[in-house]
């Protein structure tokens, strides 16, 4: 038996002399490309609700922090649920800074409590008043993703101030309590006075178990109130706690298709072109992509997550 007659039975390689590889077939390569997609998707995931989320908070936070500081300035704030023009606020508009000394805390409260507006920060939500207002002012915030705003509100303490300050001054809480699911409702409200309730989610960092509630009085002087937009069984689903916000469900769609297409157009330019190519356009167009699909998933998990 010759040796190359032996080489082809065994299926070794002549010596000094390098395998031939065969060309991967288009299952093989639609398997890749569909991996790479799911790699980036689970990767711009993770990354929104971790650091590249707490950038977009941290970001958004300073940007209605100084729309706010100038309304404030030229005494045009909010100071109810309707503009100027009579339009309800637009949501995610800036109308109050809450500031809690005890936790290191100082953030810009957003009108409406849907996932996407409190992404940029806690929501006032809309069937409430206004904090300062006489009744129940509720403030709704993150308790983990997209900076965690109210991540350590389950350690403020009973008879401790803080301030929220609005188109109408600067207003005073003391704390009633930290309330948990089950425990005690707070006192009822006398006729005039107020009350600013804080809610979050309760339990380990983004999985939450319940909610986590603390009720504080107002005990600066009450301001002119106006009525809520919203009576609390017309308030949208995707407002309530722990909601999700089904409008994110069409663009989340149309993101996804045009990650898709894009994949098919990179498999495309690989086949035509080579690798290297391929890497070269479609890391950042993969990338802004699959972010932008993450994104729009993340507003479907719970609100207060």
């Amino acid at each position: 038996m010759t040796q190359d007659t032996l080489e082809r039975v065994v299926g070794a390689s002549p010596a000094g002399r390098t395998p031939e590889r065969r060309p991967a077939g288009p299952a093989l390569r639609a398997t890749g490309a569909a991996l790479s997609i799911l790699a980036v998707l689970l990767l711009a995931f993770v990354a929104n609700l971790g650091p590249l989320g707490d950038l977009r908070h941290g970001r958004d936070q300073k940007v209605a922090h100084s729309e706010l500081r100038g309304e404030l300035a030229n005494a045009t704030a909010p100071v109810g649920p309707r503009a100027q023009n009579g339009e309800p606020l637009e949501p995610g508009t800036p109308i109050a800074l809450l500031e809690i000394p005890q936790l290191g805390l100082r953030t810009v409260i957003g009108e409406g409590t849907t996932s996407e507006v409190l992404a940029a920060g806690p929501g006032h939500r809309r069937d409430t008043v206004f904090p300062g207002q006489p009744g129940v002012s509720i403030v709704m915030g993150r308790q983990a993703a997209y900076g965690g705003p109210f991540a350590h509100l389950d350690e403020v303490r009973a008879g401790e101030t803080f301030t929220v300050t609005t188109g109408q001054g600067r207003h005073t809480y003391r704390v009633l309590g930290v309330r948990r699911e089950g425990d005690p409702q707070p006192p009822v409200l006398g006729a005039g006075q107020g009350r600013l309730t804080l809610i979050t989610g309760d339990g380990r960092a983004f999985l939450p178990g319940g909610l986590l509630r603390v009720d504080a009085d107002l005990v600066s002087a009450v301001q002119p109130g106006a009525a809520p937009l919203y009576s609390t069984g017309s308030l949208p689903a995707d407002e309530k706690p722990m909601a999700l916000q089904t409008s994110a469900w069409l663009p989340l769609v149309l993101w996804g298709q045009a990650l898709v297409l894009a994949a098919a157009v990179l498999t495309w330019i690989r086949v035509r072109s080579g690798r290297r190519e391929a890497w070269v356009v479609g890391v950042p167009v993969l990338g802004a992509l699959g972010f932008a699909v993450a994104d729009q998933a993340a507003l479907l998990l719970p609100n207060l997550l």
